[in-house]
């Protein structure tokens, strides 16, 4: 399973980076069929405190899914964008189990 991370308007350091792996690791030890997870971290434009936004794309056999949040942090918008994804993961093994 690969991860690929990807910043837009600015660099992220380190500590940012060990923090979205750590979530995405804890995502696919949870839902090992996840082929490939794209995070792409972005600064909005607008002046306002929330402009920071976590875009998380995954790849699992027969779909995409995708989840995008605003927050002022980007480990906000990632947790909660990583919340979004087990609730659609969680819809996706029950509706491939019902087959």
């Amino acid at each position: 399973m690969k991860v690929k991370i990807q910043t837009l308007h600015f660099n992220a350091d380190k500590n940012l980076e060990s923090f979205i792996h750590e979530r995405m690791d804890k995502l696919i030890t949870r839902h090992q069929n996840i082929v490939l997870a794209e995070v792409t971290l972005r600064l909005d434009k607008a002046q306002t405190n929330e402009n920071k936004i976590a875009e998380i794309k995954l790849e699992v056999p027969g779909n995409n899914l995708f989840a995008k949040k605003q927050s002022k942090t980007f480990e906000e918008a990632a947790d909660t964008a990583v919340e979004a994804l087990q609730r659609q993961l969680k819809k996706y093994k029950d509706k491939r189990s019902s087959k």
